[in-house]
């Protein structure tokens, strides 16, 4: 479907910035957001709720109208402790866009849309799909396979379209894209919006650690490993944070280092998609966002 055009008038590149564990903060959600891009964090990133106050004080003190929105990510599985209280402050500051993962709420979407909201997904599959769509989304982001951090693993030809056939609303394709070039494919191949989340780890605004920013630098998509024995659930890690942890996935005990906010495997083990091979430098995010706009427009000429 269109973008509504409140939204599509703000953008200047039909894409959101991921929100990633650890990596994604006020810096990078404000100068996504300043650059024409939806920027975007999770909540569990701030240490407790009123933390949480403080980074959309932040943000929203930065933003003006013309601005794209921001959105902010809750986990709605039953690990999170938070939900309520950050689901009850995020409906307080009325946060534009709110993208739900591990979990379809339909409560949730109604407590977001009385205000006026919108609520993006995540899936893998069809069957998650269908779930959502029952929920009363507004948006499901496909997570194909080669997406960073937890992954799908269809190809986004076959996720996209079998999404379509259930799901009317906005379609975010989510899974190896990092160039202008590949938004505009996205976009032939019926996605509204995509999400990135790799290509904006390597930015000065990112939290994450240096020596993380340049191992993507150096890194290529055979360097990705995909595995679902240290979270529970599939996700592709970069293998050389895996060997400089000692750590072999194939010999690690399932779900052994969880998936909770202190989570040892997004702490000291990174995650990266298949789309790594694109970055060849660390850069402000306002540079990145000028060259993806850029290359984006040339690839719809």
């Amino acid at each position: 479907m269109p973008l509504p055009d409140a939204l599509a008038r703000r953008l200047k590149l039909p894409a959101i910035a991921a929100p990633m564990f650890l990596v994604s903060g006020p810096a990078l959600t404000i100068a996504a957001c300043k650059s024409g891009v939806i920027g975007s964090f999770p909540a569990l990133n701030c240490r407790t709720t009123q933390a949480y106050g403080e980074w959309l004080d932040r943000i929203e003190s930065a933003l003006g109208p013309d601005d794209a929105p921001y959105a902010v990510n809750l986990i709605v599985h039953k690990t999170n402790t938070r939900l309520e209280a950050d689901l009850a402050l995020t409906v307080a500051r009325r946060v534009p866009i709110v993208i739900t993962s591990l979990g379809a709420n339909a409560e949730l979407v109604a407590a977001v849309h009385s205000y006026g909201g919108m609520v993006f997904h995540d899936v893998i599959s069809r069957r998650h799909a269908e779930k959502v769509a029952a929920a009363g989304v507004d948006g499901i982001i496909a997570l194909s396979a080669g997406a960073g951090g937890h992954t799908g693993t269809l190809s986004p030809f076959a996720l996209l379209a079998e999404i379509r056939q259930v799901f009317d609303g906005l379609l975010i394709l989510a899974g190896g894209i990092s160039t202008g070039r590949d938004v505009a494919a996205a976009r032939v191949m019926g996605a509204d919006l995509v999400s990135m989340g790799t290509r904006f780890i390597a930015t000065h605004e990112s939290l994450a650690q240096e020596a993380y920013k340049q191992m993507l630098v150096e890194a290529a998509a055979g360097d990705i490993v995909a595995t679902a024995r240290l979270t529970g659930v599939t996700a592709n890690f970069l293998k050389p944070s895996l060997d400089a942890a000692g750590l072999d996935p194939a010999a690690a005990p399932q779900g052994d280092l969880g998936t909770g906010e202190d989570s040892k495997a997004w702490r000291d083990i990174w995650s990266a998609g298949h789309g790594v091979g694109a970055i060849t430098e660390v850069s402000s995010t306002a540079a990145l966002c000028a060259r993806l706009v850029a290359d984006y427009e040339a690839a719809r000429v």
